[in-house]
């Protein structure tokens, strides 16, 4: 199939079956925002898990904060982001449109008009007031990025918790940019959830440890599920990189329009340290007992976007093929990001059937996210499993009722195998084993 095509085939299936709806429809949609469904949620949370799970769970150096989104204008000042987190923005004098001016080459996309205004700057940060009177005094920005509330919080978390470079803090949660042109499905939009990681270290290692975490978030994607032809590292020529970067490289995925960003990784050098040093009067430093020295860390920043993962995810794992002749629709998500990882399905709903299928629900359920669907022909209710990525279908039939076992199917390649019942929970965790990491 073609690049259109899949877009539109994984838009479908996401609507369709619960993935991502757009937000406020019965008002006619509200633009560039999107409410994730029943079975969306439970993707973004596998994806967010597995994240935190290779960033703190499993490392010793990093540890984990929830920073506030409402915040505070003079971190931003310090930071830069209220003179330099701009876009140029231009207007169509031919139809009114709005575009950012570096992804249009000086042509509307809406009319095809040469006709546009002079570039000038539009700040991407949502403004907002806290308290009843809308003064200066009582100005607050969305966060746009999380990654200062990890800065501001350097002492806090050096302090309470013992650390030492290097050290890392990590953070999931919403940020939110006024965006231009917001499109793409969820790829661009103006809410979105970052996962970001801010990694202290002695200025001397700096180099060191970001070859290191260029390397381990490259492997994080391969490790689920997508595969080398689909994703590549690309180092930022010295023009594109970031006023506050020395070093920076983008772990693109093969998005059907094109190479997309999923995740950068960045040396921020001492420069964010440095800023709120400057903007608060706290000396933001670490003294080395060791030699009695001190000085300010640098940062490498792992920064990622989970719908944009997500969206990644989804697009690599859809698949067609035929099953005796028949066309079916598979997401092959890898098992620890499937929304659920077994369904329950009773062949028919005469009552004992039902009562043994709740039982065999109950107790799955306390190990793994399960489905229950007694509607339709069996074979209707494997291909919605299937259209959803679930790994694993428990078939209850009759003979469930005299021998205690029960028919486990695999997704992808649709093999059947005859389980005792008290087998199934340990068949299907031996299956959905944790990903190797290697730190």
């Amino acid at each position: 199939m073609n690049a259109q095509d899949l877009t539109e085939l994984v838009v479908n299936l996401c609507k369709r079956r619960g993935f991502i709806f757009p937000s406020a429809e019965i008002y006619g949609g509200f633009r560039s925002t999107y409410d994730y469904g029943p079975l969306g949620v439970l993707l973004l949370r596998n994806i967010k898990d597995e994240w935190w799970r290779s960033m703190v769970q499993l490392r010793q150096d990093v540890v984990g904060l929830d920073s506030a989104i409402l915040s505070s204008p003079k971190i931003w000042e310090a930071s830069g982001h209220l003179d330099n987190f701009t876009d140029p923005l231009v207007d169509c004098k031919n139809c009114k449109e709005r575009w950012r001016a570096d992804h249009i080459e000086g042509i509307c996309p809406n009319c095809g008009s040469a006709d546009l205004t002079e570039a000038r700057a539009f700040n991407m940060m949502f403004k907002t007031f806290v308290g009843p009177v809308e003064d200066e005094a009582s100005v607050a920005y969305l966060r746009p990025e999380t990654a200062q509330g990890m800065f501001v919080n350097f002492l806090n978390v050096l302090q309470t918790m013992r650390k030492k470079p290097p050290f890392g803090i990590a953070q999931l949660g919403k940020s939110f940019r006024n965006e231009i042109t917001p499109g793409n499905f969820v790829f661009r939009t103006r809410e979105f959830e970052q996962m970001e990681m801010e990694y202290f270290v002695p200025p001397e290692q700096a180099d060191k440890w970001f070859e290191y975490w260029c390397e381990q978030r490259y492997n994080w994607y391969l490790n689920l599920g997508i595969s080398k032809d689909k994703i590549r590292l690309r180092k930022h020529e010295k023009q594109e990189l970031s006023h506050y970067s020395s070093a920076t490289s983008d772990i693109e995925f093969l998005y059907p329009w094109g190479w997309g960003e999923l995740e950068g990784i960045a040396n921020r050098t001492d420069y964010d340290l440095f800023a709120h040093t400057r903007g608060s009067g706290q000396k933001l430093e670490f003294f080395d007992q060791s030699s009695g020295t001190r000085y300010t860390p640098h940062v490498i920043e792992p920064a990622a976007g989970a719908t944009r993962a997500m969206m990644a995810f989804l697009l690599s794992s859809y698949d067609e093929d035929e099953i005796s002749g028949e066309k079916r629709t598979v997401l092959r998500l890898h098992h620890r990001l499937a929304p659920y990882k077994v369904a329950i399905l009773p062949l028919s709903k005469k009552s004992n059937l039902i009562e043994m299928s709740n039982q065999i629900f109950d107790d799955l359920s306390n190990s793994f996210m399960c489905d229950y669907d007694e509607t339709q022909s069996i074979g209707k209710r494997y291909r919605r499993q299937d259209e959803i990525g679930t790994p694993f279908c428990v078939t209850v039939d009759f003979e469930s009722l005299e021998d205690n076992q029960v028919t486990v199917r695999s997704r992808d390649d649709t093999s059947q195998v005859r389980l005792p019942i008290d087998q199934v929970r340990d068949f299907i965790q031996k299956h959905i084993n944790p990903i190797n990491q290697s730190n």
